[in-house]
């Protein structure tokens, strides 16, 4: 499981599925795994890892061992993605401090503005492999 890119998001909220379905139609290279915050996985991971956030609250990057949140795990995951989507990259540059006022403004209104699910998103079979229980 270290070697493997881990993307945890929330799984009820349309943002957050629809970027983790943004990211599955653009991973040509299917390096990439998924699994929500209200996962089993998350829940045992929670007993041996330490996150700074509330994996509810932050998109979480699980790369190499290491943990990327809020607006860094978004920059990891578009840069590892490649092509155009690496470009965003240069918004490293910002400060995370900065950067992440800007993540939890609109972490905080997510599903006043885009909504929610009232369960979490059952991926397709066509992309079932690439889901932790």
């Amino acid at each position: 499981m270290v070697d493997k890119k881990i993307i945890v998001f929330d799984g009820v909220c349309i943002l957050c599925n629809s970027f983790v379905l943004f990211i599955l139609k653009k991973d040509r290279a299917k390096q990439f795994y998924f699994t929500t915050a209200q996962s089993d996985f998350v829940k045992e991971k929670l007993k041996t890892m330490t996150f700074r956030v509330n994996p509810m609250d932050s998109v979480i990057y699980l790369k190499n061992g290491k943990v990327l949140t809020e607006s860094s795990a978004v920059l990891g995951i578009l840069s590892d993605l490649g092509g155009i989507w690496k470009l965003l990259s240069i918004l490293r540059i910002i400060p995370p401090m900065i950067r992440n006022v800007a993540y939890r403004f609109c972490a905080k209104r997510r599903y006043r503005v885009f909504g929610k699910l009232k369960t979490c998103m059952l991926p397709s079979s066509e992309w079932k492999s690439r889901f932790l229980a």
